[in-house]
């Protein structure tokens, strides 16, 4: 009943042509097929070895209309699938039949995931269930971007145990870590749970309801209820990348000039660093395995409900739990801006 790794992840847009250009343009995606249906089309973008499947047509009209642009479905591939389905049923999930290649559970709010055979294929071969028309020949497509490293899923306060719970019955994922943040009134709590395989790893926040609202309660409002926050894409080298998709229009949030005054004390080996890091505003951060090195994109989408996420490790298997503080406040410094 084990779920081994994402095979795409599904957007749902009510703008193709801008989507898909800020992936291919902005984020270095290449458009590899597209398919044409009676209520949807869809374009797989795929690098390194992350699928992205941008989609738009009526089918997408309900999930727009509560949700905006955001992540629909999480395909998940598993060692046995209509074993999962069923302990997923067994968690509390609904199960029903696609066209789309695989029995779709329901996950945190309105995304579903469609469950897929595990193949050694993965990031590379076509997603089942749709009719695809190539666009390009080349089954890899190198890039800045290697792999999927993450996804953040916001979630309603009082709930995350209750959907770390949901994952680790329904999926067989394990919980991994977990991290309290308290930032000037408001907080935030979290719970990581990933696969035994590392393919599949589920940061779930949610606002801790004694506090003050704060940017995860407005995430929950302008999305009427949970969803993905974030994807984050694993890179081997951030400030080349974060420069280059800077130059291609990629906008990312800004980083405090004090948190690069405290860097050095606070991560002594990286003082030879600090300058070319504060030039870029990536951040760091380490844990006994080693550093890890990442900076977030605004929201691309009209009701600012997904962005994105540069992540490098360096040995480093955490999620940068330093650096939360320093995002919860760069994504509140913006959402003031914004308001």
């Amino acid at each position: 009943m084990t779920a081994r790794d994402i095979e795409y992840v599904e957007i749902y847009t009510g703008d193709r042509h801008t989507t898909i250009d800020y992936f291919v343009s902005a984020m270095g995606f290449a458009a590899v097929a597209e398919s044409r249906a009676h209520d949807r089309e869809s374009v797989l973008l795929r690098q390194g070895r992350v699928q992205l499947v941008v989609t738009t047509g009526p089918a997408t009209d309900a999930f727009l209309d509560e949700h905006g642009d955001g992540v629909a479905d999480i395909a998940l591939t598993c060692q046995d699938v209509a074993e999962t389905a069923a302990a997923a049923e067994t968690a509390g999930a609904a199960v029903h039949r696609s066209s789309l290649g695989g029995p779709v559970v329901s996950g945190f709010g309105s995304v579903v995931h469609t469950l897929l055979p595990a193949t050694p294929e993965i990031g590379t071969a076509l997603p089942a269930g749709r009719s695809w028309t190539p666009l390009t020949s080349a089954r890899a497509v190198p890039g800045r971007i290697r792999l999927l490293d993450h996804v953040a899923v916001c979630v309603d306060g009082g709930s995350l145990g209750r959907w770390a719970d949901f994952y680790t019955a329904g999926f067989g994922l394990e919980r991994y870590s977990s991290e309290y943040v308290d930032v000037g009134g408001q907080a935030m709590d979290s719970i990581v749970v990933r696969s035994g395989s590392g393919g599949v790893t589920y940061t779930l926040v949610a606002p801790d309801p004694a506090k003050n609202p704060g940017q995860l309660d407005a995430f929950l409002d302008r999305n009427s209820g949970p969803g993905v926050q974030h994807l984050a894409f694993l890179v081997d080298d951030i400030v080349p990348a974060v420069d280059e998709m800077r130059e291609r229009g990629a906008v990312f949030l800004e980083t405090p000039a004090s948190y690069y005054d405290m860097l050095t004390d606070r991560i002594p080996e990286m003082r030879t660093k600090v300058a070319e890091l504060r030039d870029a505003n990536v951040l760091a951060d380490r844990d006994e395995w080693g550093h890890l090195l990442q900076l977030f994109t605004r929201s691309p989408h009209p009701r600012n409900t997904l962005f994105y996420e540069l992540i490098q490790r360096s040995g480093a298997r955490g999620f940068g739990s330093s650096n939360i503080r320093a995002l919860y406040e760069a994504v509140e410094r913006d959402r003031l801006v914004a308001d």
